[in-house]
């Protein structure tokens, strides 16, 4: 994607959910991140939440997700 760079890849692990999760609004936050890229909303799905994680992490951080592969 033109204009953007890669940082930091936040893995969820299982056993220690959401740790990665809060990491990255940790470091949203921190360096007032303008966009996260996430490859698809499943990357969301993982954290096994009944409400639309995207607009959440969007309203919380100010951050605009983009999603590299939208469901068709």
């Amino acid at each position: 994607m033109r204009g953007y760079a890669t940082g930091t890849i936040y893995v969820e692990d299982n056993a220690t959910s959401p740790a990665a999760f809060e990491a990255l609004i940790d470091a949203v936050n921190r360096y007032e991140v303008t966009t996260v890229v996430i490859p698809s909303r499943l990357h969301f799905a993982a954290l096994a939440v009944t409400h639309d994680v995207k607009d959440t992490f969007e309203r919380t951080t100010g951050a605009r997700v983009i999603i590299a592969n939208p469901s068709p």
